[in-house]
């Protein structure tokens, strides 16, 4: 999808609001993204408790701790 413009549109979650934004609509300070669609930014905060799961994870192996 394209904003008419060329360029894709994107969505953010915001944070503090909680929701959804086609485009950016907020202060950065507030947002998530972008994500390529709307679901994908509505999971923003499950993404990135996964992500900072995964990266926990790879400092344990690091640090040559045992799961």
């Amino acid at each position: 999808m394209s904003n008419g413009a060329g360029d894709p549109v994107q969505y953010w979650f915001n944070t503090r609001t909680g929701k959804v934004e086609k485009g950016q609509q907020s202060s950065w300070e507030h947002l998530m993204g972008p994500y390529p669609t709307a679901e994908e930014a509505a999971g923003a905060l499950e993404i990135a408790k996964h992500r900072n799961e995964s990266w926990d994870d790879d400092d344990d192996v690091w640090r040559g701790k045992d799961g």
